[in-house]
Protein backbone atom coordinates (compact mmCIF):
# COMPACT_ATOMS: atom_id res chain seq x y z
CA UNK A 1 0.00 0.00 0.00
CA UNK A 2 1.47 3.40 -0.55
CA UNK A 3 1.01 6.55 0.81
CA UNK A 4 0.09 9.23 -1.37
CA UNK A 5 -0.11 12.95 0.83
CA UNK A 6 -0.07 16.01 -0.82
CA UNK A 7 2.90 18.27 -0.58
CA UNK A 8 1.93 21.97 0.88
CA UNK A 9 1.23 24.36 -2.01
CA UNK A 10 2.89 27.34 -1.87
CA UNK A 11 0.22 29.39 -0.46
CA UNK A 12 0.20 27.12 2.10
CA UNK A 13 3.88 27.49 2.88
CA UNK A 14 3.18 31.22 3.41
CA UNK A 15 4.56 32.52 6.83
CA UNK A 16 2.81 34.86 8.99
CA UNK A 17 4.31 38.63 9.05
CA UNK A 18 6.60 39.16 12.07
CA UNK A 19 4.69 40.50 15.03
CA UNK A 20 5.94 43.42 16.56
CA UNK A 21 7.94 43.32 19.86
CA UNK A 22 5.39 44.89 21.95
CA UNK A 23 6.85 44.27 25.59
CA UNK A 24 10.15 45.02 27.04
CA UNK A 25 11.04 41.45 28.16
CA UNK A 26 11.49 40.65 24.48
CA UNK A 27 12.52 43.96 23.64
CA UNK A 28 15.46 43.67 25.41
CA UNK A 29 16.52 40.01 24.65
CA UNK A 30 20.37 39.93 24.71
CA UNK A 31 21.21 42.76 26.95
CA UNK A 32 22.28 42.26 30.62
CA UNK A 33 19.85 40.47 32.42
CA UNK A 34 19.23 43.28 35.59
CA UNK A 35 18.70 45.62 32.61
CA UNK A 36 16.05 43.99 31.03
CA UNK A 37 14.58 43.33 34.66
CA UNK A 38 15.16 46.98 35.33
CA UNK A 39 13.45 48.00 32.15
CA UNK A 40 10.37 45.35 32.23
CA UNK A 41 9.92 47.45 36.61
CA UNK A 42 9.47 50.43 34.71
CA UNK A 43 7.07 49.43 32.27
CA UNK A 44 5.06 47.80 34.92
CA UNK A 45 4.83 50.87 37.19
CA UNK A 46 3.59 52.74 33.83
CA UNK A 47 1.24 50.01 33.22
CA UNK A 48 0.52 50.32 37.20
CA UNK A 49 0.15 54.04 37.42
CA UNK A 50 -2.78 54.16 34.02
CA UNK A 51 -4.87 51.43 35.66
CA UNK A 52 -7.87 52.22 37.32
CA UNK A 53 -8.26 52.50 40.72
CA UNK A 54 -11.17 49.24 40.68
CA UNK A 55 -8.98 46.85 38.58
CA UNK A 56 -7.93 45.61 41.40
CA UNK A 57 -7.13 41.82 40.13
CA UNK A 58 -4.87 43.70 37.87
CA UNK A 59 -3.06 46.25 40.41
CA UNK A 60 -2.36 43.30 42.58
CA UNK A 61 -0.67 41.18 39.79
CA UNK A 62 1.31 43.95 38.76
CA UNK A 63 2.24 45.04 42.08
CA UNK A 64 3.53 41.23 42.80
CA UNK A 65 5.37 41.17 40.14
CA UNK A 66 6.97 44.64 40.81
CA UNK A 67 7.91 43.52 44.33
CA UNK A 68 9.36 39.99 43.15
CA UNK A 69 11.47 42.40 40.77
CA UNK A 70 12.62 44.67 43.29
CA UNK A 71 13.20 41.71 45.85
CA UNK A 72 15.68 39.99 43.18
CA UNK A 73 17.57 43.32 41.99
CA UNK A 74 18.90 43.73 46.10
CA UNK A 75 22.52 43.63 46.54
CA UNK A 76 25.14 43.68 43.15
CA UNK A 77 23.20 43.81 40.48
CA UNK A 78 26.18 44.13 38.09
CA UNK A 79 27.20 40.18 39.12
CA UNK A 80 24.21 38.36 39.48
CA UNK A 81 24.59 34.77 41.70
CA UNK A 82 23.34 32.06 39.41
CA UNK A 83 20.54 31.25 41.22
CA UNK A 84 19.11 34.82 41.21
CA UNK A 85 20.15 35.22 37.77
CA UNK A 86 18.01 31.84 37.07
CA UNK A 87 14.79 33.03 38.97
CA UNK A 88 15.16 36.56 37.49
CA UNK A 89 14.89 35.06 33.90
CA UNK A 90 12.07 32.84 35.07
CA UNK A 91 10.17 35.61 36.37
CA UNK A 92 10.39 37.50 33.44
CA UNK A 93 9.61 35.04 31.09
CA UNK A 94 6.73 34.42 33.41
CA UNK A 95 5.35 38.12 33.49
CA UNK A 96 6.32 39.00 30.04
CA UNK A 97 2.59 39.39 28.80
CA UNK A 98 1.81 41.00 31.91
CA UNK A 99 -0.13 44.54 31.41
CA UNK A 100 -0.01 43.62 27.92
CA UNK A 101 -3.44 45.02 25.94
CA UNK A 102 -4.27 43.53 22.50
CA UNK A 103 -5.07 46.36 20.10
CA UNK A 104 -9.00 46.52 18.52
CA UNK A 105 -9.36 45.30 16.03
CA UNK A 106 -10.68 46.79 12.43
CA UNK A 107 -14.04 44.56 12.48
CA UNK A 108 -14.47 45.50 16.37
CA UNK A 109 -14.04 49.44 15.83
CA UNK A 110 -16.95 49.20 12.98
CA UNK A 111 -19.26 47.48 15.43
CA UNK A 112 -18.68 49.95 18.19
CA UNK A 113 -19.23 52.92 15.94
Amino acid sequence: MTDKTSLPTESAKQTRPLKSVENSTDATRGEPLAMRAQKRKLELERALAKLPADDMRARNDIAAAVASIDGLLTGDVEHLSDTTAADLSRLLENIKHLAETSPVSKSHERKIT
